[in-house]
């Protein structure tokens, strides 16, 4: 997985949202990285048409890290990418929960400026891999093992989310 080797020092990173709705989630990794964050503001002239991206954040010589929820055809992820260098970023790196990658997502990534992208396995990924060398995949199901248990067991799962080690 992506790691500070290939990162370099993490610490001069920015956590950046590809759009409004995902502002408060990077806020809170931002927060518990002590790192700085950026979001993307999207603005449309039709539905389901992006006429003009805006970077709010600076992303100058740093190294930019996107995260949202889910990768589908990747077009946002991509456009954001290509902002952010746009706007100095060293490099971009792409983090979402759940990999769909469908239609052109692996072609659009693999011409794309993004380094990696890191998904969590809750989607197989086996194939994808193999035609888009640059998905990396995390196991989440020591997570959701411990998620079950304190379900079961009437415990907190915020307390889970709150202390995961970094």
């Amino acid at each position: 997985v992506v790691s500070t080797q290939s990162t370099g020092n993490w610490r001069d990173c920015t956590i950046v949202s590809p759009d409004a709705g995902g502002a408060k989630r990077v806020v809170s990794i931002a927060d518990r990285l002590n790192v700085n964050f950026a979001l993307i503001h999207k603005e449309r002239a039709i539905a389901n048409e992006v006429e003009r991206m805006t970077l709010v954040g600076d992303v100058t010589n740093r190294t930019a890290i996107i995260v949202d929820d889910m990768a589908d055809t990747c077009g946002t992820v991509v456009k954001a990418a290509e902002k952010l260098r746009e706007a100095g970023a060293k490099c971009v790196y792409a983090v979402m929960t759940h990999g769909v990658f469908s239609g052109p997502a692996l072609n659009r990534l693999m011409e794309s400026c993004i380094e990696a992208i890191v998904v969590s396995n809750t989607i197989p990924q086996h194939e994808k891999i193999a035609r888009c060398p640059k998905i990396q995949v995390i196991d989440i199901s020591s997570i959701l093992g411990e998620a079950i248990r304190r379900t079961h067991n009437g415990e907190s799962i915020s307390y889970l989310l709150k202390n995961i080690p970094l």
